[in-house]
Protein backbone atom coordinates (compact mmCIF):
# COMPACT_ATOMS: atom_id res chain seq x y z
CA UNK A 1 0.00 0.00 0.00
CA UNK A 2 1.25 3.46 -0.94
CA UNK A 3 -0.20 6.70 0.44
CA UNK A 4 0.66 9.96 -1.34
CA UNK A 5 1.37 13.09 0.68
CA UNK A 6 0.46 16.24 -1.24
CA UNK A 7 -0.09 19.96 -0.74
CA UNK A 8 0.82 23.52 -1.65
CA UNK A 9 4.55 24.25 -1.06
CA UNK A 10 5.39 25.22 2.53
CA UNK A 11 2.19 23.72 3.96
CA UNK A 12 4.03 21.41 6.38
CA UNK A 13 4.15 18.25 4.25
CA UNK A 14 7.76 17.43 5.07
CA UNK A 15 7.13 17.94 8.80
CA UNK A 16 4.08 15.65 8.59
CA UNK A 17 6.16 13.07 6.70
CA UNK A 18 8.96 13.18 9.28
CA UNK A 19 6.48 12.97 12.17
CA UNK A 20 5.02 9.81 10.59
CA UNK A 21 8.25 8.12 9.59
CA UNK A 22 11.03 9.76 11.68
CA UNK A 23 13.00 9.79 8.43
CA UNK A 24 15.86 12.26 8.03
CA UNK A 25 14.32 14.81 5.63
CA UNK A 26 14.93 18.52 5.18
CA UNK A 27 12.36 20.83 6.78
CA UNK A 28 12.54 24.52 5.87
CA UNK A 29 10.30 27.56 5.58
CA UNK A 30 10.53 27.94 1.81
CA UNK A 31 8.71 26.60 -1.27
CA UNK A 32 9.86 23.40 -2.97
CA UNK A 33 11.89 22.02 -0.09
CA UNK A 34 10.94 18.60 -1.47
CA UNK A 35 12.20 18.17 -5.03
CA UNK A 36 12.70 14.43 -5.31
CA UNK A 37 9.97 12.45 -3.55
CA UNK A 38 10.72 11.14 -0.07
CA UNK A 39 9.61 7.58 0.65
CA UNK A 40 9.34 6.17 4.14
CA UNK A 41 7.52 3.73 6.39
CA UNK A 42 4.65 5.01 8.52
CA UNK A 43 2.36 2.93 10.73
CA UNK A 44 -1.35 2.45 11.29
CA UNK A 45 -2.38 1.71 14.87
CA UNK A 46 -4.72 -1.16 15.78
CA UNK A 47 -5.73 -3.15 18.83
CA UNK A 48 -3.55 -6.24 18.77
CA UNK A 49 -5.10 -9.64 19.40
CA UNK A 50 -2.35 -10.70 21.81
CA UNK A 51 -4.35 -9.74 24.87
CA UNK A 52 -7.24 -12.00 23.78
CA UNK A 53 -4.86 -14.96 23.63
CA UNK A 54 -3.06 -13.94 26.85
CA UNK A 55 0.34 -13.57 25.20
CA UNK A 56 2.79 -10.79 24.29
CA UNK A 57 3.52 -10.47 20.59
CA UNK A 58 6.89 -10.04 18.82
CA UNK A 59 6.23 -8.41 15.42
CA UNK A 60 8.57 -9.10 12.52
CA UNK A 61 7.56 -5.75 11.02
CA UNK A 62 6.27 -2.77 12.93
CA UNK A 63 6.01 -2.86 16.71
CA UNK A 64 3.55 -3.32 19.59
CA UNK A 65 3.21 -1.27 22.79
CA UNK A 66 0.69 -2.27 25.47
CA UNK A 67 -1.32 -4.28 22.93
CA UNK A 68 -1.37 -1.37 20.48
CA UNK A 69 0.03 -2.82 17.26
CA UNK A 70 1.65 -0.56 14.68
CA UNK A 71 1.42 -2.01 11.16
CA UNK A 72 3.70 -0.60 8.43
CA UNK A 73 2.49 1.23 5.33
CA UNK A 74 4.49 3.18 2.75
CA UNK A 75 4.25 6.96 2.52
CA UNK A 76 5.51 9.16 -0.32
CA UNK A 77 6.02 12.92 0.08
CA UNK A 78 5.97 14.49 -3.39
CA UNK A 79 7.00 17.93 -4.63
CA UNK A 80 4.64 20.79 -3.74
CA UNK A 81 1.69 21.56 -6.02
CA UNK A 82 0.97 24.95 -7.54
CA UNK A 83 -1.92 25.99 -9.75
CA UNK A 84 -1.19 24.95 -13.33
CA UNK A 85 0.64 21.77 -12.32
CA UNK A 86 -1.44 19.75 -14.81
CA UNK A 87 0.08 21.91 -17.56
CA UNK A 88 3.62 21.45 -16.25
CA UNK A 89 3.90 24.60 -14.11
CA UNK A 90 6.23 24.44 -11.11
CA UNK A 91 7.16 20.80 -10.64
CA UNK A 92 3.74 19.75 -11.94
CA UNK A 93 4.57 16.86 -14.25
CA UNK A 94 6.99 15.38 -11.74
CA UNK A 95 4.46 15.87 -8.94
CA UNK A 96 1.71 14.06 -10.83
CA UNK A 97 3.88 11.23 -12.15
CA UNK A 98 4.93 10.39 -8.60
CA UNK A 99 1.29 9.87 -7.63
CA UNK A 100 0.39 7.24 -10.22
CA UNK A 101 0.84 4.29 -7.83
CA UNK A 102 -0.75 5.93 -4.78
CA UNK A 103 -3.83 4.20 -3.38
CA UNK A 104 -5.02 7.33 -1.56
CA UNK A 105 -3.88 10.90 -1.01
CA UNK A 106 -3.33 12.92 2.15
CA UNK A 107 -3.65 16.64 1.38
CA UNK A 108 -1.77 18.81 3.90
CA UNK A 109 -3.13 22.37 4.20
CA UNK A 110 -1.76 25.27 6.24
CA UNK A 111 -5.02 25.98 8.08
CA UNK A 112 -3.57 29.10 9.72
CA UNK A 113 -3.86 31.07 6.48
CA UNK A 114 -0.22 32.14 6.72
CA UNK A 115 0.83 30.49 3.44
CA UNK A 116 -0.62 31.50 0.05
CA UNK A 117 -1.29 29.35 -3.02
CA UNK A 118 2.35 29.70 -4.13
CA UNK A 119 3.77 28.63 -0.77
CA UNK A 120 4.80 32.17 0.20
CA UNK A 121 4.28 33.69 3.63
CA UNK A 122 1.20 35.89 3.93
CA UNK A 123 -1.66 36.77 6.31
CA UNK A 124 -5.40 36.03 6.24
CA UNK A 125 -5.21 33.68 3.25
CA UNK A 126 -8.30 31.49 2.80
CA UNK A 127 -7.24 27.78 2.89
CA UNK A 128 -10.48 26.90 1.06
CA UNK A 129 -8.67 27.98 -2.13
CA UNK A 130 -6.06 25.25 -1.73
CA UNK A 131 -8.63 22.45 -1.80
CA UNK A 132 -10.22 23.91 -4.92
CA UNK A 133 -6.84 24.31 -6.62
CA UNK A 134 -5.69 20.79 -5.83
CA UNK A 135 -8.99 19.11 -6.75
CA UNK A 136 -9.03 20.95 -10.06
CA UNK A 137 -5.42 20.07 -10.87
CA UNK A 138 -6.00 16.38 -10.18
CA UNK A 139 -9.17 16.41 -12.29
CA UNK A 140 -7.30 18.10 -15.15
CA UNK A 141 -4.56 15.48 -14.85
CA UNK A 142 -7.11 12.70 -15.39
CA UNK A 143 -8.85 14.69 -18.11
CA UNK A 144 -5.56 15.14 -19.98
CA UNK A 145 -4.92 11.37 -19.91
CA UNK A 146 -8.44 10.69 -21.20
CA UNK A 147 -8.33 13.35 -23.91
CA UNK A 148 -5.14 11.96 -25.42
CA UNK A 149 -7.08 9.05 -26.89
CA UNK A 150 -10.69 10.17 -26.54
CA UNK A 151 -11.36 10.94 -30.21
CA UNK A 152 -10.11 7.56 -31.41
CA UNK A 153 -11.46 5.70 -28.40
CA UNK A 154 -15.00 7.12 -28.65
CA UNK A 155 -15.21 6.44 -32.38
CA UNK A 156 -14.03 2.85 -32.03
CA UNK A 157 -16.47 2.17 -29.23
CA UNK A 158 -19.38 3.57 -31.25
CA UNK A 159 -18.45 1.66 -34.41
CA UNK A 160 -17.56 -1.69 -32.87
CA UNK A 161 -19.72 -1.64 -29.72
CA UNK A 162 -16.63 -2.66 -27.79
CA UNK A 163 -16.58 -2.46 -24.01
CA UNK A 164 -16.33 1.17 -22.86
CA UNK A 165 -15.05 0.19 -19.43
CA UNK A 166 -12.33 -2.00 -20.89
CA UNK A 167 -11.11 0.73 -23.25
CA UNK A 168 -11.01 3.45 -20.57
CA UNK A 169 -9.38 1.16 -17.99
CA UNK A 170 -6.63 0.33 -20.50
CA UNK A 171 -5.86 4.03 -20.93
CA UNK A 172 -5.65 4.51 -17.13
CA UNK A 173 -3.91 1.21 -16.31
CA UNK A 174 -0.79 3.07 -15.15
CA UNK A 175 -2.88 4.62 -12.37
CA UNK A 176 -4.04 1.20 -11.07
CA UNK A 177 -7.56 1.72 -12.47
CA UNK A 178 -9.50 -1.38 -13.56
CA UNK A 179 -12.72 -2.05 -15.44
CA UNK A 180 -14.78 -2.31 -12.24
CA UNK A 181 -13.71 1.21 -11.27
CA UNK A 182 -14.89 2.56 -14.62
CA UNK A 183 -18.21 0.71 -14.39
CA UNK A 184 -18.87 2.19 -10.93
CA UNK A 185 -18.39 5.68 -12.41
CA UNK A 186 -20.61 4.89 -15.43
CA UNK A 187 -23.47 4.00 -13.07
CA UNK A 188 -23.41 7.57 -11.76
CA UNK A 189 -25.40 8.74 -14.78
CA UNK A 190 -23.10 8.58 -17.80
CA UNK A 191 -24.69 7.50 -21.09
CA UNK A 192 -22.08 5.51 -22.99
CA UNK A 193 -24.21 4.68 -26.03
CA UNK A 194 -22.70 7.60 -27.98
CA UNK A 195 -19.58 8.78 -26.15
CA UNK A 196 -18.46 10.63 -29.28
CA UNK A 197 -21.13 13.23 -28.45
CA UNK A 198 -19.70 14.02 -25.01
CA UNK A 199 -18.63 17.66 -24.66
CA UNK A 200 -15.75 19.01 -22.59
CA UNK A 201 -17.96 19.48 -19.54
CA UNK A 202 -19.09 15.85 -19.67
CA UNK A 203 -15.51 14.65 -20.07
CA UNK A 204 -14.37 16.72 -17.12
CA UNK A 205 -17.21 15.46 -14.93
CA UNK A 206 -16.36 11.86 -15.84
CA UNK A 207 -12.67 12.49 -15.10
CA UNK A 208 -13.59 14.02 -11.74
CA UNK A 209 -15.71 11.03 -10.71
CA UNK A 210 -13.01 8.58 -11.78
CA UNK A 211 -10.33 10.50 -9.92
CA UNK A 212 -12.50 10.86 -6.83
CA UNK A 213 -13.05 7.09 -6.74
CA UNK A 214 -9.51 5.94 -7.48
CA UNK A 215 -7.47 8.61 -5.67
CA UNK A 216 -9.59 9.35 -2.59
CA UNK A 217 -8.39 12.28 -0.47
CA UNK A 218 -8.30 13.07 3.23
CA UNK A 219 -7.67 16.69 4.27
CA UNK A 220 -5.09 17.57 6.94
CA UNK A 221 -5.83 20.93 8.59
CA UNK A 222 -2.22 21.41 9.66
CA UNK A 223 -0.84 24.07 12.05
CA UNK A 224 -4.07 23.93 14.08
CA UNK A 225 -2.17 25.41 17.04
CA UNK A 226 -1.99 28.86 15.37
CA UNK A 227 -4.40 31.63 16.51
CA UNK A 228 -6.37 31.95 13.27
CA UNK A 229 -6.66 28.22 12.63
CA UNK A 230 -9.84 27.38 14.55
CA UNK A 231 -12.06 29.77 12.58
CA UNK A 232 -10.48 28.68 9.29
CA UNK A 233 -11.17 25.04 10.19
CA UNK A 234 -14.85 25.74 10.83
CA UNK A 235 -15.08 27.59 7.52
CA UNK A 236 -13.39 24.72 5.69
CA UNK A 237 -15.80 22.15 7.12
CA UNK A 238 -18.82 24.28 6.16
CA UNK A 239 -17.52 24.73 2.62
CA UNK A 240 -16.68 21.06 2.08
CA UNK A 241 -19.08 19.02 4.26
CA UNK A 242 -18.53 15.94 2.09
CA UNK A 243 -14.77 15.80 2.79
CA UNK A 244 -12.97 14.21 5.73
CA UNK A 245 -11.07 17.07 7.38
CA UNK A 246 -8.91 16.43 10.46
CA UNK A 247 -7.20 19.11 12.60
CA UNK A 248 -3.51 18.43 12.99
CA UNK A 249 -0.25 19.73 14.39
CA UNK A 250 2.58 17.88 12.67
CA UNK A 251 5.10 20.02 14.59
CA UNK A 252 3.67 18.82 17.92
CA UNK A 253 3.67 15.16 16.87
CA UNK A 254 7.27 15.41 15.70
CA UNK A 255 8.27 17.03 19.00
CA UNK A 256 6.56 14.26 20.99
CA UNK A 257 8.17 11.49 18.97
CA UNK A 258 11.61 13.06 19.26
CA UNK A 259 11.17 13.54 23.03
CA UNK A 260 10.07 9.91 23.33
CA UNK A 261 13.09 8.77 21.32
CA UNK A 262 15.33 10.64 23.80
CA UNK A 263 13.52 8.94 26.73
CA UNK A 264 12.29 12.30 28.02
CA UNK A 265 8.63 11.19 27.87
CA UNK A 266 6.50 8.07 27.53
CA UNK A 267 4.28 8.57 24.50
CA UNK A 268 2.36 6.20 22.25
CA UNK A 269 1.55 7.80 18.88
CA UNK A 270 -2.09 8.83 18.68
CA UNK A 271 -2.59 8.99 22.45
CA UNK A 272 -4.21 11.96 24.15
CA UNK A 273 -1.50 12.29 26.78
CA UNK A 274 2.16 11.67 27.59
CA UNK A 275 4.17 11.16 30.77
CA UNK A 276 7.34 13.12 31.52
CA UNK A 277 10.12 10.89 32.84
CA UNK A 278 13.36 12.71 31.99
CA UNK A 279 15.03 15.95 33.03
CA UNK A 280 13.74 18.88 30.95
CA UNK A 281 15.12 22.37 30.45
CA UNK A 282 12.79 25.39 30.58
CA UNK A 283 12.40 25.55 26.80
CA UNK A 284 11.39 21.88 26.65
CA UNK A 285 8.92 22.31 29.53
CA UNK A 286 7.26 25.24 27.79
CA UNK A 287 7.01 23.35 24.49
CA UNK A 288 5.49 20.29 26.15
CA UNK A 289 3.04 22.42 28.15
CA UNK A 290 1.80 23.97 24.89
CA UNK A 291 1.44 20.53 23.33
CA UNK A 292 -0.49 19.35 26.41
CA UNK A 293 -3.02 22.17 25.82
CA UNK A 294 -3.37 21.07 22.20
CA UNK A 295 -4.00 17.47 23.26
CA UNK A 296 -6.61 18.63 25.78
CA UNK A 297 -8.39 20.62 23.05
CA UNK A 298 -8.28 18.09 20.21
CA UNK A 299 -7.61 14.69 21.81
CA UNK A 300 -4.44 14.09 19.78
CA UNK A 301 -2.05 15.80 17.39
CA UNK A 302 -4.11 14.30 14.54
CA UNK A 303 -1.22 12.57 12.78
CA UNK A 304 -2.00 8.99 13.82
CA UNK A 305 -5.75 9.55 13.35
CA UNK A 306 -5.13 10.72 9.78
CA UNK A 307 -3.12 7.62 8.89
CA UNK A 308 -5.74 5.33 10.43
CA UNK A 309 -8.68 7.05 8.77
CA UNK A 310 -6.95 6.95 5.40
CA UNK A 311 -6.32 3.20 5.56
CA UNK A 312 -9.35 1.93 7.47
CA UNK A 313 -12.12 4.41 6.57
CA UNK A 314 -11.14 5.88 3.21
CA UNK A 315 -9.72 2.65 1.73
CA UNK A 316 -11.60 0.30 4.09
CA UNK A 317 -8.63 -2.06 4.48
CA UNK A 318 -8.65 -4.97 6.92
CA UNK A 319 -5.95 -6.27 9.27
CA UNK A 320 -5.66 -10.06 9.40
CA UNK A 321 -3.33 -12.23 11.52
CA UNK A 322 -1.92 -15.65 10.56
CA UNK A 323 -2.54 -17.59 13.75
CA UNK A 324 -3.30 -21.07 14.98
CA UNK A 325 -5.31 -21.70 18.12
CA UNK A 326 -2.71 -24.28 19.16
CA UNK A 327 0.44 -22.42 18.16
CA UNK A 328 0.80 -18.65 18.03
CA UNK A 329 4.56 -18.53 17.47
CA UNK A 330 6.77 -19.11 14.43
CA UNK A 331 9.79 -21.44 14.18
CA UNK A 332 11.98 -18.80 15.86
CA UNK A 333 9.63 -18.46 18.83
CA UNK A 334 8.23 -15.08 17.83
CA UNK A 335 4.62 -14.75 19.02
CA UNK A 336 2.07 -13.44 16.49
CA UNK A 337 4.97 -12.21 14.35
CA UNK A 338 2.92 -11.15 11.34
CA UNK A 339 -0.23 -9.33 10.37
CA UNK A 340 -1.31 -8.18 6.93
CA UNK A 341 -3.35 -5.37 5.43
CA UNK A 342 -5.85 -6.53 2.82
CA UNK A 343 -8.39 -4.62 0.70
CA UNK A 344 -12.13 -4.88 1.43
CA UNK A 345 -13.98 -8.01 0.29
CA UNK A 346 -10.80 -10.10 0.45
CA UNK A 347 -11.29 -13.82 1.01
CA UNK A 348 -9.49 -16.54 2.93
CA UNK A 349 -7.89 -17.60 -0.36
CA UNK A 350 -6.65 -14.04 -0.98
CA UNK A 351 -5.13 -14.12 2.48
CA UNK A 352 -3.38 -17.42 1.74
CA UNK A 353 -1.79 -15.93 -1.38
CA UNK A 354 -0.68 -12.85 0.58
CA UNK A 355 1.17 -15.08 3.07
CA UNK A 356 2.83 -17.15 0.34
CA UNK A 357 2.00 -18.15 -3.23
CA UNK A 358 2.31 -21.85 -2.33
CA UNK A 359 -0.28 -21.41 0.43
CA UNK A 360 -2.72 -20.08 -2.15
CA UNK A 361 -2.01 -22.78 -4.73
CA UNK A 362 -2.32 -25.59 -2.19
CA UNK A 363 -5.17 -24.13 -0.13
CA UNK A 364 -7.53 -26.65 1.50
CA UNK A 365 -9.24 -24.56 4.19
CA UNK A 366 -8.67 -21.94 6.87
CA UNK A 367 -9.31 -22.37 10.58
CA UNK A 368 -10.50 -19.51 12.79
CA UNK A 369 -8.06 -19.33 15.72
CA UNK A 370 -10.78 -17.99 18.02
CA UNK A 371 -13.61 -20.43 17.27
CA UNK A 372 -11.50 -23.30 15.84
CA UNK A 373 -14.09 -23.59 13.06
CA UNK A 374 -13.06 -24.26 9.46
CA UNK A 375 -13.92 -21.78 6.70
CA UNK A 376 -13.63 -22.16 2.93
CA UNK A 377 -11.71 -20.22 0.31
CA UNK A 378 -14.63 -17.85 -0.31
CA UNK A 379 -14.91 -16.79 3.32
CA UNK A 380 -15.00 -12.96 3.47
CA UNK A 381 -12.39 -11.67 5.86
CA UNK A 382 -13.28 -9.45 8.81
CA UNK A 383 -11.07 -6.90 10.48
CA UNK A 384 -8.71 -8.47 13.07
CA UNK A 385 -9.46 -12.03 11.92
CA UNK A 386 -6.95 -14.64 13.07
CA UNK A 387 -6.71 -17.57 10.66
CA UNK A 388 -4.58 -20.65 10.16
CA UNK A 389 -4.19 -21.70 6.52
CA UNK A 390 -4.29 -25.46 5.94
CA UNK A 391 -2.64 -26.71 2.75
CA UNK A 392 -2.30 -30.07 1.03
Amino acid sequence: MLIGLIGIPNSGKSTFFKACTMADVEIANRPFVTIKPNRGIAYVKINCIDKEFKVSCNPNKGYCINSKRFVPIELIDVAGLVEGASNGRGLGNQFLDNLTSADALIHVIDISGETDSEGKETKNYNPVNNIRILENELDLWYLGILKKVWKTLSKNIQNTKSDFAKAVAKQFSGLKIDEDDVRIVIRKGFNIEKPILWDDEKLKKFSHELRNLTKPIIIVANKIDKLSSKQNLENLKKTFPELTIIPCSADSELALREASKLNLIDYIPGDSNFIIKGQLNEKQKLALNNIKKLLDDYGSTGVQEILNKTVFELLKYLVVFPASANKLSDSKGNVLPDCFLLPPNSTALDFAYIIHTDFGKNFIKAIDARTKKAVGKDYKLKNRDALEIVTR
